[in-house]
């Protein structure tokens, strides 16, 4: 089934039917209030942020990278997640799982800088096996990276469903772009981690 992919600066379209299939973001059939859902890959203007809850992700920590990033609670108000403006500072989907929930994908996005100075402009160096940690109020999540796969959008496209997924043991998806030309990006980078039991 086709989902909607676009774009550049680590927004990613959110689009779900009501009974739990993925659809396209610019025919779907919508959401009903209150239900998860799965996205993928586009662009907005502006990110809409979401009340902090117990358990939400505070700071990401990639120790290869070198980075220690906050992280901030944003919705997808017409199924657009949108990271916050500044490159240093990630979203969590707040309508996604929680980090250390046995179930579901904490999605965490942030802008790339295709000239520096972005948290995640490095994402696509991770290997299998280093380790991310996720601190919340009620401590720190560690993580280890299990997949780093590079997509174009209509390949993202296509994967978004498994790649976001809610319906999958509890892990960790980072996302942001890749492939700059010049004057866009081309592709996106997801990593995957599992939680270290």
């Amino acid at each position: 089934m086709a989902l909607a992919a676009v774009l550049a600066s680590g927004a990613v379209w959110v689009a779900q039917a009501p009974d739990g299939a993925a659809r396209s973001a610019d025919g779907g059939a919508g959401r009903p209030a209150g239900m998860a859902t799965k996205p993928t890959v586009g662009t907005t203007a502006k990110p809409v942020r979401a009340p902090r809850v117990p358990g939400a992700p505070e700071r990401v920590r990639i120790p290869a990278l070198g980075v220690d990033a906050p992280i901030l609670p944003v919705r997808a108000p017409d199924r657009t997640l949108v990271p916050p403006a500044d490159p240093m500072r990630l979203g969590w989907w707040a309508d996604g799982a929680r980090p250390g929930e046995r179930r579901g994908s904490v999605l965490v996005t942030g802008h790339t800088v295709h000239d520096g100075d972005g948290a995640l402009d490095d994402l696509e160096t991770l290997r299998s096996g280093e380790r991310v940690s996720v601190r919340t109020d009620a401590g720190t999540v560690p993580y280890v990276v299990r997949r780093v796969e590079i997509y174009t959008k209509g390949g993202l496209a296509r994967h978004a469903e498994r790649l976001f997924s809610q319906d999958v043991a509890g892990r960790l998806v980072l996302i942001t772009c890749e492939d700059w030309d010049g004057s866009r990006y081309l592709s996106n980078v997801v990593v995957t981690a599992r939680p270290v039991r």
